[in-house]
Parts: C-alpha cells; sequence; structure tokens
C-alpha cells in the first residue's frame, strides 16, 4: 500500500472500507446471504462503524512497525495520535532497511551486527537470505568471478545440509545463465520486490529480538482476514460485492 504523507493520508478512506467491508463478508460468510453491490453497500453504512481513533491507531501501528518514521512523525501532528514506542528507536531498522533496499547488504549485515549481534547466528534462514541478496548484487553489477567465488565459499555448505537453501541457492545461480538475467525465468529476484521482501523479514527479526508487541503490521492481518473471508465466500459459492483491488479498497458486483 503506498503512503502519501504530503499534508494528508489518501489511504484512511481505504482503511475504513476495509475494515467495514470484512464485517460485511463475515456476516454473509456465516448466514450464506447474497446480495448485491448496492444492498452490500448500505450495509456497510448502516453497521460496523469503525472509530477514527480505530482507524489512526491501525495506520500509526502500520508506520511504526514499518519503520516509517517520518510518516508517523506527521501523522502524529495530524492525528494527535501518539505512537506505541519512541520513533527514535526507529531509527537503527530504518538505516537497514535503506541499506537493504538500496543493495548495500554487507553494510545491512553489518549494521544488524552491531544492534543485535546474535540475531543472524541464531536464524541460519534469515542469514542465508541476506548472503543470498549478497549474492545477487554481485550478479546484477556483473561481478561473474566474485559471485561464484562467495556461493563457494560462503553458501555451497549451508545448501548441502538444507535442501530448502539448496533449492533457492540453484535458482539464484541460473541467473548466470543468461546473458540478460533480468529477462530470464529468474528474474523475479533481481526485482525491487525482491529486496523489500527481505527487508521485511529481516524487519520482523529485530522487532522480536526487541520484544515488540508485533512483528508484522496489524493491517496486514486485516487484508489476510479478507482474503480468507472473500476465498470462503467463493468456495460456498455466495455472491457478494468482491474487492479486487485490495491497494485502493475496489469493490466489483457479483457476477
Amino acid at each position: 500500500m503506498v503512503i502519501h504523507t504530503s499534508g494528508h493520508f489518501v489511504f484512511k478512506e481505504t482503511i475504513r472500507r476495509l475494515s467495514k467491508n470484512l464485517w460485511s463478508w463475515f456476516s454473509a460468510y456465516l448466514f450464506h446471504e447474497s446480495m448485491s453491490k448496492d444492498e452490500w453497500m448500505a450495509k456497510l453504512e448502516e453497521g460496523s462503524h469503525i472509530q477514527r481513533v480505530q482507524m489512526n491507531n491501525l495506520i500509526m501501528n502500520y508506520l511504526v512497525t514499518e519503520g516509517f518514521k517520518e510518516a508517523a512523525e506527521k501523522f502524529q501532528q495530524e492525528s494527535g495520535v501518539g505512537p506505541t514506542v519512541e520513533l527514535n528507536s526507529l531509527d537503527d531498522r530504518i538505516r537497514i532497511r535503506d541499506a537493504i533496499q538500496n543493495g548495500r547488504i554487507e553494510e545491512a549485515k553489518d549494521l544488524v551486527n552491531q544492534l543485535h549481534p546474535e540475531l543472524l547466528d541464531n536464524d541460519r534462514y534469515l542469514h542465508f537470505h541476506l548472503q543470498q541478496l549478497h549474492l545477487i548484487e554481485l550478479i546484477r553489477t556483473g561481478r561473474i568471478e566474485e559471485a561464484l567465488q562467495f556461493a563457494q565459499e560462503q553458501l555451497s555448505e549451508a545448501g548441502e545440509s538444507d535442501e530448502n537453501i539448496l533449492s533457492e541457492l540453484e535458482r539464484t545461480l541460473a541467473l548466470l545463465a543468461f546473458d540478460e538475467p533480468h529477462k530470464s525465468p529468474f528474474s523475479d529476484l533481481l526485482h525491487p520486490t525482491h529486496r523489500q521482501k527481505i527487508a521485511s523479514e529481516l524487519n520482523a527479526a529485530i522487532l522480536k529480538m526487541e520484544h515488540q508487541e508485533s512483528t508484522s503490521p496489524r493491517l496486514n492481518n486485516l487484508l489476510k482476514m479478507i482474503l480468507w473471508a472473500q476465498d470462503e465466500l467463493d468456495k460456498k459459492k455466495v455472491k457478494y460485492p468482491k474487492m479486487t483491488d485490495l491497494g485502493n479498497a475496489t469493490i466489483e458486483s457479483p457476477k
């Protein structure tokens, strides 16, 4: 979900609609009740009122958990809702996230080791994913010999002892077989979203290490509940207005 911080948050209304729709989906699920889009929207306006403070807390939780310090500060000024943690405590996670998203993986590892020296030693999959990202960056920049040497010295042993790691390592090294890796079947590894995925995985691990209330935003849980509810309604062949675009809370009429 894209966040806009220039003066106001345009996704407030999206969150309101997501929350209100969820309760209507549960109602339809429980009573196998089919309805038109107009009936559905009227039902939303009748009940399941979402208090502004609840929405604001949901937004603040998302910003703090994901480490959007500047956005959280602006939102605090606009809404009056305070964060559950000191915002300055986000600085380390922000630096780590930015390093990963900009391909500076070794820098990110150094920052993690300074913050929580035991974290990567105790989480072999997370450690592998950071090493895998470094390997991907070597391949991206055409440092083929360096990439092969790194894979042999740093990753081969992990691959020998774990089939899942071996499979991921093989997919990564397969990029070397293509003159244009970004056009290969494994190009998803080169996409910025892959960096974001690992950055989120590391962020959750740091939050867990620091005994935070939750390692994932409550907004993520809301989205998972919506997808589950829609899937259950589809299985029961209930006709209902389906949310086809979670990012904008777009609802389409029953088909």
